[in-house]
């Protein structure tokens, strides 16, 4: 039996977040992950903001970015375009598209110099909660190995088992989970070089398909939909859209990664007596955009350094409702605001999003961001007026 302060399953980037700061805040924390390499396979389009990477203190490296963003492109079904570039406006809110395999392993190794311990290639086949902590089954190549902790993170991802096992109910309801697959593609051709492209309706039922370029010819294209919206499989939406996009049209794919995504917002429950869950596993994902690095990230910082303190004085439900609270102070002014956003486009037609896009093009911008986007929307939309005006 190895004891430890802290055990934290799954080494994403929430993971390795909350692995870092448990760490930093004295706690002695194992980081375990059932992958023999981190960041692979990746179930990610790979973008993030600067300002997210900002307020986390990661500083940019050339080792895990791949290209900077310099616009943005949305479709809506009858091809009408949106463009929103840099030479036109401000991208206040502009990111990078990163390479997730490197990234992934850069915010472990940020863990493991934070004093962390690292375990790969180590499924965690059973947790048993005990007194003072959880007791944590293990399985490393034919090897069996336990555990017990003090406090337990888990950060497990979007099927996770942990919380489930630990009675806490799992983040996304099954019409909330979408499904998603994506191809990493070369000989890509752009319109315009480092714009991230978004095309609406019915080409991805309840998502959005996702052209986001890696640099010279090579993009990760891919599409999420709501299977209860859906009439086919996720893929097979997908392979038609690629069929019959003309910038795709000598594209070939040289990776295929399918996920699921939770878009029904935070879990109303996040913690318990001895355990804490962040990142996807706790639904910490814009309902909207569905992208959940940098708010997974901030969850895992949250639920690290109130591990650490617990660590320190109490590890009970009572004191660690300190995490809830503090996740909940982070991350749900947007959560819930875009929530109601992706409600609301779930409302449209084809008809609709066309009508808008056609509204859009006579609209000038003075920075692009979601929020700004959504300012116009609402603007343009008497219905968007009605479902949104609160909004602004």
């Amino acid at each position: 039996m190895i004891e430890t302060d802290v055990i934290v399953v799954g080494s994403g980037p929430a993971g390795s977040s909350a692995a870092k700061h448990a760490a930093l805040g004295g706690a002695k924390v194992i980081l375990m992950d059932k992958k023999s390499e981190i960041g692979a396979p990746k179930r990610c389009a790979e973008g993030v903001s600067i300002q997210g990477l900002e307020k986390l203190g990661i500083k940019p490296s050339p080792r895990w970015i791949t290209q900077k963003i310099e616009g943005v492109r949305i479709q809506t079904p009858d091809g009408t375009d949106i463009w929103m570039t840099e030479d036109q406006v401000k991208l206040p809110e502009a990111g990078y598209i990163l390479e997730r395999k490197v990234f992934d392993k850069h915010m472990a190794m940020d863990a493991a110099r934070a004093g962390a311990e690292i375990r790969i290639k180590t499924l965690v086949t059973g947790i048993e909660k005990v007194k003072d902590g959880y007791l944590v089954f293990t399985e490393s190549m034919g090897e069996k190995q336990d555990f017990k902790c003090k406090i337990l993170i888990a950060a497990d991802g979007p099927e996770g088992h942990i919380a489930r096992w630990a009675g806490l109910k799992p983040a996304a309801k099954p019409k909330e989970m979408e499904s998603g697959v994506q191809y990493e593609m070369c000989n890509v051709e752009f319109e315009k070089p480092g714009v991230i492209e978004f095309y609406l309706g019915s080409c991805a039922p309840g998502g959005y398909v996702w052209i986001f370029p890696k640099g010279e010819d090579i993009a990760n294209v891919g599409l999420a939909v709501l299977p209860h919206k859906a009439e086919k499989t996720a893929k097979e939406y997908l392979d038609d859209f690629v069929a019959k996009s003309p910038y795709l049209k000598n594209a070939q794919a040289v990776e295929l990664n399918v996920g699921g995504d939770p878009v029904g917002g935070m879990t109303k429950k996040l913690y318990g007596d001895n355990i804490l869950v962040c990142g996807d596993a706790a639904g910490q994902v814009n309902p909207l955009t569905g992208g959940g690095i940098i708010s997974g990230m901030t969850g895992g910082m949250c639920a690290g350094q109130v591990a650490a303190q617990a660590i320190k004085e109490d590890c009970s439900k009572k004191f660690l409702k300190q995490y809830d609270e503090l996740a909940h102070q982070e991350l749900d002014h947007e959560i819930k605001r875009y929530k109601k956003v992706q409600e609301y486009l779930l409302t449209l037609s084809d008809d609709e999003l066309n009508s808008i896009g056609h509204a859009f093009q006579g609209e000038s911008f003075d920075k692009i961001s979601t929020t700004e986007i959504v300012k116009k929307l609402i603007k343009i939309s008497p219905k968007a007026l009605l479902k949104l005006g609160k909004f602004v």
